[in-house]
């Protein structure tokens, strides 16, 4: 005999019944979405009085870490700049150059209609491979890696320029795909062999570091385009089986595996995780609050690269816990505005390309900051906004720019700012209205 759920009167179950704790779970998931949901309502407003509250998170976010950036690396940079005859402000001035041509062209693609950056597309993805085949002609070599152009003095990183033309391309092409990415041939081409070139381009100048975060825009692309998931089973095979090859093939690569992950030396006696151990003893020290602003002692040559790949290391000696822990939340609140850009979405050129650029800036300082703390091996991979390095900032507050673009779209007409530039695609009845046509009194 079967028992079944007592009811009490009015047909509805009792507390301890089956039927009632059965319903338990999704209750419990539906208040949490209702509250994450009356939270952003809360926020943003709702309707036409949509405050833009994430359009501002973004900006104020972004602002916010690069900021923190050129502070950092003014502190991180001073003291090997003494020590070979520079000025110790150098490389925070060059920096806050930088960050002054980015934030103007972020405030410039913010007010222009995503729309108008389809025609650049094309020019954009062509003119990225061109540079990227010039570095190795004419290249500068640093560190072992090609990656630089010197142009009269100033130098630039083709990559990274790469980065957000390969997603702007990306989105461009499979929007236009739409329905056919369900074919596998549709997803492959043209959008696998572009990005392809890329990332072999990019591991000629022994940059593999770059080259992951180029497979991550690319993987982000097709997934925000609704590719078939099994696909991406198949792709994580192969790039598995890459990888290996390359750090195999690889003894410095081999070298950095090893020794992160025994903590010695290699063979020939070169302790390649040097760098990391090092940038340990810099978070260690820097305890709660930190040693103070810059009184960093690691900063003395003991962490090669102190103010671009290993920042992070900085300011945790620097700023102690509480200052890693404002960086982690700045990117936190970065990446949870951005989402709320992404879900917003209908159009899939816009979804792919707000999600692209997600994953390309979080996913880096992820990457970053796991290798600081010593959770992957040594991967040359800057910290978006706050690392050294004029091509990356200059590029990330491009980015941004996209995507505050797309949330001022969100807000209440009343409170959107003006837009720069137009773009009005003609309609049929346009075309056929004639030119002389006269409305009617």
């Amino acid at each position: 005999m079967v028992s079944t759920p007592t009811r009490a009167k009015g047909g509805k179950p009792r507390p301890g019944s089956t039927a009632t704790a059965a319903r338990r779970p999704a209750t419990a998931g539906a208040r949490l979405r209702s509250a994450y949901r009356g939270f952003w309502s809360a926020l943003e407003g709702t309707g036409t009085s949509r405050n833009g509250s994430t359009y501002y998170l973004i900006l104020g976010a972004t602002l916010a870490l690069t900021a923190i950036g050129i502070m950092m690396v003014l502190s991180a940079s001073s003291v090997e700049s003494i020590a070979a005859g520079k000025s110790p402000y150098g490389d925070a001035l060059k920096q806050g150059v930088f960050a002054a041509i980015g934030i103007f062209t972020m405030f410039v693609l913010s007010r222009i209609n995503v729309v108008w950056l389809k025609r650049l597309a094309w020019p954009a993805v062509g003119i990225a491979v061109l540079l990227l085949g010039l570095v190795q002609v004419v290249g500068d070599e640093v560190n072992g890696n090609r990656n630089w152009i010197d142009l009269g003095g100033i130098t630039f990183q083709p990559s990274e320029a790469a980065k957000l033309a390969l997603a702007l391309w990306l989105a461009t092409v499979l929007a236009r795909k739409g329905r056919l990415l369900g074919q596998w041939q549709h997803v492959l081409i043209p959008a696998v062999p572009v990005a392809a070139v890329v990332i072999v381009l990019i591991l000629v100048g022994n940059d593999l570091g770059t080259a992951m975060i180029i497979m991550m825009i690319m993987a982000a692309a097709l997934f925000f385009a609704g590719v078939p998931l099994y696909l991406f089973g198949i792709a994580g095979i192969i790039a598995a089986a890459g990888t290996a090859v390359m750090a195999v093939t690889s003894s410095n690569r081999m070298c950095r595996i090893t020794s992160w992950w025994t903590g010695q030396s290699c063979a020939d006696g070169i302790d390649a995780n040097y760098q990391a151990t090092n940038g340990m003893y810099g978070l260690a020290s820097g305890g709660w609050l930190g040693v103070g602003l810059g009184q960093s002692r690691q900063k003395y040559s003991w962490i090669p690269e102190a103010h671009n790949d290993f920042i992070f290391a900085i300011i945790g000696e620097e700023l102690g816990l509480v200052g890693t822990v404002v960086v982690l939340i700045l990117f936190a609140i970065l990446g949870a505005a951005i989402y709320r850009v992404v879900v917003a979405q209908e159009d899939m050129f816009h979804r792919v390309l707000a999600g692209t650029i997600m994953v390309w800036l979080l996913g880096q300082a992820t990457v970053n900051m796991s290798v600081v703390t010593g959770l992957m091996p040594v991967i040359g991979v800057p910290l978006p906004f706050i690392s050294y390095g004029g091509s990356a900032l200059l590029m990330s507050l491009c980015a941004v720019g996209v995507v505050l673009s797309l949330a001022r779209e969100q807000m209440a007409p009343a409170m959107r700012p003006k837009k720069m530039l137009k773009f009005t695609a003609r309609t049929g009845r346009d075309k056929k209205k004639p030119k002389n046509s006269r409305k009617r009194a």
